[in-house]
């Protein structure tokens, strides 16, 4: 049985010693960090008690405070690593591969598509409802769930699978692009990030040994850590400089793991420079992470720029491990992705469409708000077989929709949700068989994205409304 992370609340009067098998982490911060250190250094702690060496703790290992967490680990001994990887067929005709990642919370066929819960939580949706539409994995964000309702709070519970009551694999991202997005709220240095808590105003420091330490007690099967993404458009020095200082971090991230039972993910960076990029990828690429999330993409750059980033990017990973490109969803970015030998993807952009009445077909995207559909008695998309199409009709999600039904929040989710995640499967059984370049021609011959002139007007009407709010990124 995979390892799982239990958590209990400790009191002044409470004992350590005796307490943890395999130890994962420990919190004795008041500030909400981890004090960072190994079994065999809490056993010393216990036997000749002392100050921690991280500057933010003032209290000794050998007198807890009330409320302060112990977080263990069922006993493990393997050496095994993590998380497994095997590449199972390759097109021959592009980069685009069908591999299987196998984690302590199950399998996941790839290429897959990742539901976004931000919050613990796909909006609208239940855990039978993912499962339900062919969900292998979930994403969710650190700094939100640092701010509300806390690391410390998820470990008491288990960790992220029992608090959300999901069972499949989840990878948390870092939060480093929800800070960097707070602009002027912000305060970067090369230790971390120092910023303004969008929910309440409370200052809240960043470093990379702390969102690891947050990341270990949240409990996820995949981590990322804290870098630096550098905005759109950006001049060089800043990418350069934001670059080197995601690899420092990186180096820092590495030293700071220490749960055995979590896989720990790179992020190569690089901005809208292309050598920058293939040279971040290379020097990720020489550290021991498990696999890698390519950052600083669909920040805002031109679809045409993004492609040559993702394919320098791509040519300084190895092939062995898994690749993950971080804020993509639209329907033919996967495909496109796919075809550069992108593994993994993620996006708040299904979820968000479909709340705001946009649904996926295979000619493309519709407004299910528009007089077309009021009385449409069939379903939005003939031959779709995900449980909206199923049993509901154009016309009563029209209706939903327009009246602002809550119930309309799920069934678009779980219909836009459905169709990347058939998209996925319908490339990988096109890889194993040979015939994805012919696939890939008929789904671009036959699905209309969204112009650029209209992704841009409806991104800056979208930034108008919501500015420098991270949660806008939900």
């Amino acid at each position: 049985m995979a390892p799982r992370p239990i958590a209990s609340s400790i009191s002044p009067q409470t004992p350590l010693l005796g307490r943890h098998d395999t130890l994962a982490r420990v919190a004795l911060c008041p500030q909400h960090a981890c004090c960072g250190e190994s079994a065999a250094s809490l056993v010393m702690w216990v036997s000749a008690p002392r100050s921690c060496s991280r500057s933010h703790l003032k209290h000794s290992a050998g007198a807890p405070m009330a409320g302060d967490i112990l977080l263990t680990m069922e006993e493990t001994t393997s050496p095994q690593p993590p998380i497994s990887f095997a590449v199972e067929a390759r097109d021959p005709g592009s980069a685009a591969r069908a591999g299987t990642l196998t984690t302590p919370h199950g399998a996941v066929a790839t290429p897959m598509f990742m539901p976004v819960g931000t919050q613990a939580s796909v909006k609208a949706l239940a855990p039978e409802d993912l499962h339900g539409l062919g969900a292998g994995i979930i994403l969710s964000n650190t700094y939100h769930l640092l701010l509300r309702p806390g690391p410390e709070l998820i470990a008491e519970f288990g960790g992220l699978h029992r608090f959300m009551g999901w069972d499949g694999p989840i990878l948390t991202d870092s939060g480093g692009f929800q800070v960097f997005s707070l602009g002027h709220l912000r305060k970067l240095t090369d230790d971390g990030v120092t910023f303004h808590s969008h929910l309440d105003g409370q200052i809240i420091t960043l470093t990379p040994e702390r969102v690891i330490a947050i990341e270990e007690l949240l409990g996820p099967d995949i981590i990322l850590p804290l870098d630096e993404c550098p905005p759109y458009p950006c001049d060089d020095a800043t990418t350069q400089r934001a670059t080197a200082r995601t690899h420092r971090w990186a180096e820092r991230a590495v030293a700071a793991k220490r749960r055995p039972d979590q896989a720990l993910f790179g992020i190569p960076q690089g901005g809208m420079l292309a050598e920058l990029r293939t040279w971040s990828a290379e020097t990720i690429a020489a550290l021991p992470f498990s696999g890698f999330s390519i950052g600083g993409l669909s920040v805002g750059e031109p679809k045409e720029l993004m492609w040559p980033m993702v394919e320098a990017s791509v040519a300084g990973l190895d092939a062995l491990r898994p690749r993950h490109l971080l804020g993509v969803g639209s329907p033919e970015d996967l495909v496109e992705g796919v075809a550069r030998g992108i593994d993994l993807f993620d996006c708040v952009l299904p979820t968000r469409t479909a709340r705001n009445g946009g649904l996926y077909t295979a000619d493309g995207r519709v407004s299910i708000r528009g007089a077309r559909w009021r009385a449409e008695q069939g379903p939005v998309m003939p031959g779709c077989d995900c449980w909206t199409c199923s049993r509901f009709s154009a016309g009563y999600l029209h209706h939903l929709a327009r009246a602002e039904e809550l119930l309309y929040y799920r069934l678009g989710s779980i219909h836009n949700l459905r169709f990347l995640v058939r998209l996925m499967a319908e490339m990988r059984v096109a890889i194993g068989a040979g015939t994805f370049a012919a696939w890939r021609a008929a789904f671009t011959a036959r699905y209309r994205p969204a112009s650029a002139a209209k992704r841009t007007e409806q991104r800056e009407k979208w930034l108008a409304k919501h500015g420098a709010n991270p949660d806008r990124a939900t």
